[in-house]
């Protein structure tokens, strides 16, 4: 029950995006297909799982015997940057085209906080292996879902009537702050 909990809550009560607004930078980017947004959000999926993983087995067995904490967050990012160059290796190999698609989006997932702020809130909540590693894979699948429901309201805009004035990034965020408030529904769910 517990594990479901932790499901549900990070991926509608506490989605990633659109309640702790972390990950914007990508959220406003590649949110204008919803491929682009599947893709994006499969590789965000697998980068904060296994960054997670690699990071809590590097907190617990490395810099928490050594007292060496302080060097948290920089020991964080090189591991997402390491794990973000493989992806990008892979994703050549295997999808040219997503990888075209996700352009330089792709290397963003380095500095997406979204990666870096659940392998810390792993460290945070004193979440065991098990439990972090569900924490992670549900803010990717939130972050893919919100991710997705962007795209899709976005592509809807393009065949709109819109303001000119409100064209392009104004009408994006505005749409991003109700889907935002959509979410908020969520909030005595769990």
């Amino acid at each position: 029950m517990e594990y479901l909990i932790i499901l549900i809550s990070a991926i509608f009560v506490n989605n990633i995006v659109l309640t702790q607004f972390l990950g914007i930078c990508p959220f406003l980017g590649v949110s204008k297909k919803i491929s682009t947004s599947l893709g994006m959000g499969a590789a965000v999926i697998f980068v904060i799982t296994l960054a997670t993983i690699v990071t809590w087995l590097i907190q617990h067995y490395l810099l928490n015997p050594f007292n060496l904490g302080f060097l948290q967050t920089i020991a964080f990012i090189l591991v997402i940057a390491a794990l973000v160059q493989m992806v990008e290796i892979i994703l050549k190999k295997i999808s040219p085209s997503l990888y075209a698609a996700l352009g330089v989006f792709l290397p963003l997932i380095t500095t997406n906080c979204a990666v870096l702020g659940v392998a810390i809130l792993v460290i945070q909540k004193d979440f065991g292996l098990l439990e972090g590693t569900i924490y992670a894979l549900s803010n990717g699948v939130g972050f893919t879902l919100a991710l997705v429901i962007f795209a899709g309201l976005r592509e809807q805009l393009a065949l709109a009537d819109v303001p000119k004035g409100m064209q392009g990034v104004p009408i994006a965020l505005v749409t991003a702050g109700i889907l935002a408030m959509a979410f908020m529904g969520f909030a005595g769910l769990v």
